[in-house]
Formats: structure tokens, C-alpha cells, sequence
């Protein structure tokens, strides 16, 4: 696990030295940079597998080709058998990824059974190979030079490319108009002008001589469901892929532990942990926020496993106090509360080991979400007639399911843009001045899901957008601002080939979600963690914005951005229905909290850098 960066046709080695001391929290235990005339490459490295021999960069035998990649490969010992005869000079997954591309070409990327980002470099042909693991748990941004239009640099953080002296930051206003719906940007471009991502399951090669560069995705998701499998010994192949994911999940030579929260999809993990590392103790680590603590239900997983467990509770002083930092290392605002949860988190587990298991994926992949349920659930109100439904959704009043109403009165393509959806079409209206910005295209999506259930459309929708945008991008951040890696089980390559082939009726019966996942560790779990309802990450930002935090209110109010882009009187009369108790405006004031906080840290506070 590591940052890397990189820059095209570079003109001092001081400036790759810079964009990965940026990055130093990624990788604090080394150092390792390339540079010749067309390309200077570097790496933080965080030492996880082969911890003498592994450094980086590393270079083919003939000294063609040079790797730097970052992000765990864990089938890359029966990769290194394939590989013949070739005398490998190391024992790490990285080099494996070298050799491989040296035989296979871009066909070594289905075969990687892993997370990663990495960058090859072919000194003869004077082309960069860059590319970006399925579902994108790795990130990789590129920066395109605005005079140009070429491909400069790139990095594992847009942070590294503000130490390029030739790189003033800009807001790009179409990504902050998309971040006011879905709580985090769904585009390839970032928040800053002329810097984009890599998308998942995607690589770039670019020409250094004529700047020519060409993207292609090697792999796509899709659901295929097998309506033919058999209940349980379908539920069987669950439980043994899980083990067979978590034991390559725990190949390293350092400490590794398990977060732990109350729900079964930490629970699995854990427990598949200690029946694979059988006489050792694991280490787990639970957080929660004052009255929300979830180590109750964690406790129950913890006494049947007898880890060593770390439980820690944050109030609401030392949330906001480190928010900024959180932000910071985020690079882009992501809206969501409980990304600190992780933050904290991480600095408590990092204090004990290297690396952590967690259960992200789960709810996409297996149905866990409550929403996903009503699609089910609403068949009842859709034989109501029409003119009954319209008066129903407008009252000139708020009530419990109306909302519910609404949406059953709507195709789910006309209002589902994912698991979090801030300020309606409507309200961005009233909230944003002058000309709408372009919205990301959710529509050619639903385009490639048409046959699906509705149920199974929001799976795809959530997949391509809120894993990669909200649940993955808060995972690797919030983890390595504490140089922890954190690795995701249940987002295995073998475990996602089984997940798609899942009918409707394995995922949602009855009520229940994640139906087939439950029966699989039904004997394995205690009977209340396998039927325990989805609970989300709740934080009790609600009961924090009060008048106490005027100076929050404040933060979001003088913003310069806010203030020129948002209709301040509007937002003003959120916070104030919020404080009155006429409505909960919570994610809203922290999704406009969380835009002020970073642009006064990466872009005022840059141009104040510029003045003086």
C-alpha cells in the first residue's frame, strides 16, 4: 500500500520529490523516485508484504520498463507461478505485476485478484501504462496541462499536484452543482478544473512523444442472474468464498486487525478471521458517537470471538475539531457524516497494526440497503388510483410517507440517483444562482439495466456511483490519513462473480435483506447478529447543529464561493427551520459545511499563499 506519483517531461527532481512528500501519510516507511528525461516517477511506500525487498520503484531485468504501484495484488503468488522461468528479484506482489504485463500485456488486469492503482513505464517506446482496479478502491487522478491539453502528472491525491508550481487551483462549478444532490462528485472531473480520475476498471496509455492518449476499460460489471441455482448450496458457495476472500485478505507480514461495528457484514469478517488464524487473537475496533455507539451490538460479536477489542467514543467537540483535517485529506467534499467515524477509527487501529479488514461492498452486492426493499413494499399504494396519489403527494404539508408516497407515484428513474440524495432537482433551483451546470447522466446507466427489477437497478445504480463516489473514496482516505491500509473482502473478484449470478429472491424475502448472505453464516453467527436490520453509520449531526454552533453557521454563510454561487437568504432559512425544529436540514447544513471548509483550505487559502 502506497501513494504514487508521477509527472511527464519533467524539468527538476525536485518536483516529484514534492508531490509525494504531499502525499508522506500514504507511506511513511520509504521513499523511491525514477527520473530520466521524459518522465520522473515516485513513491511513498507503506511496507506491507516483502518489507526489505519490496522498494520502489521497480524495473524489468532488461531496465525497459519501470513499475510504481500502490494497493495489495493477493493472488500474486499463483500468479508468480504462471510466470515461468523469470528471475524475480523480489518476493512482493509488485513485482509480479511487472513481470505479468511483460507477458500478458493489458490482459494482466482480469487476472489480478486485488486492489491497485499503478503506473508502468516503457523507456523505448516512451509511453506511460496507467491503470485502476475494478471498482476503483484505489484512487488515481491525472492532471491535463490547460495550455497543452496534454496529460502532465498524476497522483494517488489531487493534493500532490498543488505543489506543482506551474498548477493554480480552480473550482469546477459543474462538480460542486452534481455534489449538492449526491453528496459527492459522481464525475471523472474533479473539483478542480483540469484534474480528473481514472475511472474503475479502466487504464490510459499515453505517448510521451506525441501526447496522444487512449482509455479503455478492460472489465464492466453486470448482473446476471441464475434463476436455476439452488437455495442452499448456493448459501454453501457463499460461506466458501467468503473464507476462501478473507484468508487471501489476510496474506502480509505485518499486524492485521478487523473493524468491527454491530451489523453482520463486520461480523462475517471477523469471525472468518479468527476460524482462519484459529489459536491467535484477533484485534478489533469499534467507534461510535456519544449516545450512538454501536459497541453494544459489536460486544456481542466480540464475547463469542474473544478478540482484543478497542471500543472508542467521540463527542461532538472533537468531530468538528477535526473535520478540516479530515477534509483536507479528502481532496474533494464528501458529504458524509459518518466518514469521520472511519477517521477516528483509523487513528485508533493504527496505534496496533499496519492493516484492517471491513466489510464495504456487502449491502451493494448482496442487496443490504432498506431501500432496496421498496420496490416490494409499495405494490399496495401503486393500485391506488392515480387522483388519489396526486392529492396525497400534494398536500400542502409535510406527514410521515409522504415522501414514500411521492416516489410511489414515480418511475425509480425519475428519482433514484443513489443511496443519498441531499437537495432535490427543485431545490437545487432555489439554492443555485445562474445558469444550471451540466448533471452527471444518470440515465445511461438505468440504459444498461432496463430488464432488471427495480430493486436490482438501484444494486447497479449504487455500484457505479455511491461505492465509488462515497462508501470507497471515505474507506482509503480516511484510512491512510493514518497510514493504515484498509482491505474489502467482500468486493473480491470471485466473491462479485458469485454476487452477480444471485437472483432477486436470494437477496430480499420477505422483509429481509441480504437474505442468501444470512442463511450462509446463519450457523456461524449468533441467531441476533444474522437478523439484525441494516443501520447505517448514524451520527448525531442533528442534535449538533444548534444555536451553540453559530460559528459553523457562520463558516457556511461568509463562505466567498457560497456567497457568489447560492442564494444565501435560502440557505439562511434552512438553518434556521433546522434550529426551530420545523424540519431536520442536518445533511443539508453539513454538505454546505463541508464545500466551505474546503474551499477555505484548498482554494482561499492557495490564493492567499499566491498574494503574499
Amino acid at each position: 500500500m502506497c501513494g504514487i506519483v508521477g509527472i511527464i517531461n519533467p524539468t527538476r527532481k525536485s518536483a516529484i520529490q514534492n508531490m509525494a512528500e504531499a502525499i508522506y501519510h500514504r507511506g511513511p516507511d520509504d521513499a523511491g523516485f525514477f527520473v530520466d528525461e521524459y518522465v520522473a516517477l515516485g513513491i511513498r511506500r507503506l511496507s506491507i508484504i516483502d518489507l526489505v525487498g519490496g522498494k520502489q520503484p521497480i524495473s524489468s531485468n532488461d531496465g525497459r520498463f519501470t513499475l510504481i504501484f500502490n494497493g495489495e495484488i493477493y493472488n500474486y503468488k499463483e500468479l508468480k507461478s504462471e510466470l515461468g522461468d523469470y528471475k524475480f528479484k523480489t518476493d512482493s506482489d509488485t513485482e509480479v505485476i511487472l513481470v505479468g504485463f511483460l507477458k500478458w500485456g493489458t490482459e494482466i488486469l482480469p487476472r489480478l485478484r486485488g486492489m491497485f492503482a499503478f503506473s508502468i513505464y516503457d523507456a523505448k517506446e516512451k509511453q506511460i501504462f496507467l491503470a485502476r482496479d475494478f471498482f476503483g478502491i484505489k484512487p488515481l487522478y491525472y492532471l491535463i496541462d490547460d495550455m497543452r491539453s496534454d496529460v502532465a502528472a498524476f497522483s494517488s491525491e489531487i493534493k500532490s499536484f498543488l505543489t506543482l508550481p506551474t498548477f493554480k487551483p480552480e473550482v469546477n462549478d459543474q462538480a460542486v452543482f452534481n455534489y449538492l444532490s449526491f453528496q459527492y462528485n459522481p464525475l471523472e472531473e474533479t473539483f478542480f478544473k483540469n484534474i480528473f480520475k481514472l475511472p474503475p476498471a479502466h487504464f490510459m496509455k499515453i505517448d510521451i512523444n506525441t501526447s496522444k492518449v487512449e482509455m479503455k476499460r478492460y472489465w464492466q460489471f453486470e448482473f446476471k442472474p441464475d434463476n436455476a441455482l439452488d437455495e442452499a448450496k448456493t448459501a454453501k458457495a457463499v460461506l466458501e468464498v467468503m473464507e476462501d476472500s478473507v484468508s487471501h485478505h489476510l496474506i502480509a507480514d505485518v499486524a492485521i486487525g478487523s473493524f468491527l461495528s454491530g451489523g453482520i457484514d463486520s461480523s462475517i469478517i471477523a469471525t472468518l478471521m479468527k476460524k482462519i488464524r484459529d489459536e491467535r487473537k484477533i484485534k478489533t475496533f469499534t467507534v461510535g458517537f456519544e449516545s450512538l455507539s454501536e459497541g453494544r451490538e459489536a460486544l456481542e460479536t466480540v464475547n463469542l470471538l474473544d478478540t482484543d477489542h478497542r471500543e472508542i467514543t467521540i463527542g461532538a467537540q472533537e468531530y468538528f475539531a477535526n473535520l478540516p483535517k479530515a477534509i483536507w485529506h479528502f481532496d474533494e467534499p464528501v458529504a458524509d457524516p459518518s466518514a469521520l467515524g472511519l477517521y477516528f477509527l483509523a487513528r485508533e487501529a493504527a496505534k496496533q497494526v499496519k492493516v484492517v479488514l471491513s466489510g464495504e461492498g456487502s449491502d451493494e452486492l448482496f442487496g443490504g440497503y432498506n431501500i432496496y426493499l421498496e420496490p416490494f413494499a409499495r405494490r399496495w399504494i401503486t393500485w391506488l388510483p392515480n387522483v388519489i396519489l396526486k392529492f396525497i403527494v400534494n398536500l400542502p404539508f409535510d406527514f410521515r410517507g409522504k415522501n414514500y408516497a411521492k416516489r410511489a407515484s414515480q418511475k425509480l428513474e425519475d428519482w433514484y440517483i443513489g443511496n443519498a440524495s441531499i437537495f432535490s432537482e427543485a431545490e437545487v433551483k432555489l439554492l443555485w444562482k445562474g445558469k444550471p451546470e451540466k448533471k452527471f447522466l444518470i440515465e445511461d446507466l438505468y440504459q444498461k439495466v432496463t430488464h432488471s427489477s427495480d430493486s436490482t437497478k438501484m444494486q447497479y445504480i449504487d455500484i457505479h456511483t455511491w461505492l465509488i463516489g462515497d462508501i470507497l473514496a471515505k474507506a482509503d482516505k480516511m484510512t491512510m490519513a493514518h497510514s493504515l491500509e484498509l482491505r474489502v473482502p467482500f468486493l473480491d473478484i470471485e466473491v462479485v462473480r458469485l454476487a452477480s449470478r444471485l437472483p432477486d429472491r436470494f437477496k430480499w424475502k420477505s422483509g429481509v435483506t441480504k437474505y442468501l448472505l444470512r442463511e450462509a453464516f446463519k450457523r456461524v453467527l449468533p441467531e441476533s447478529v444474522c437478523q439484525r436490520k441494516k443501520l447505517g453509520f448514524p451520527t448525531p449531526v442533528k442534535d449538533w447543529f444548534t444555536n451553540d454552533r453559530k460559528d459553523i453557521f457562520s463558516l457556511i454563510l461568509e463562505n466567498l464561493y457560497i456567497q457568489k454561487h447560492m442564494d444565501v437568504s435560502y440557505i439562511k432559512n434552512l438553518i434556521d427551520n433546522h434550529l426551530s425544529g420545523r424540519n431536520d436540514n442536518s445533511r443539508k447544513i453539513y454538505l454546505l459545511l463541508a464545500l466551505a471548509i474546503w474551499y477555505n483550505i484548498f482554494i482561499e487559502k492557495f490564493s492567499m499563499k499566491i498574494l503574499n
